[in-house]
């Protein structure tokens, strides 16, 4: 049977670009890194479940595309400004039906990343 949820994995053709912008732009610290940019595993807590990408030149596409990464932060709208600052394209900040603040933009492959307060 299952013992853990263990990772949630993204080709790209570009794991540089990609592992920047996770680490860079939103802060994700990076937890291991393949040779030659092979693959990189990201995430906040090192037991707790990872994004792995991973070189779809070399492994193939490794999800399917495009896929909804949820993050949470404490303060949506100093988020939303250090995005900017970091010149990423987030949207504007709305509020959900269910009375939370949201705030979505895309990584540089086209996933999805909603950022919750």
């Amino acid at each position: 049977m299952l013992t853990r949820f263990e990772c949630i994995n993204l080709s790209s053709p570009d794991v540089a670009q990609l592992v920047r912008f996770y680490r860079e732009t939103l802060g994700v610290p990076l937890h291991t890194a393949e040779g030659d940019n092979d693959g990189a595993m990201l995430g906040f807590i090192p037991e707790a479940p990872m994004i792995c990408i991973w070189d779809e030149n070399r492994w193939g596409i490794a999800s399917a595309k495009p896929i909804t990464l949820v993050f949470k932060c404490d303060d949506i709208q100093v988020t939303y400004e250090d995005l900017l600052a970091k010149g990423a394209a987030p949207n504007p900040i709305t509020v959900a039906v269910w009375g939370g603040k949201e705030l979505t933009l895309n990584d540089p492959d086209g996933n999805h990343i909603l950022i919750l307060e």
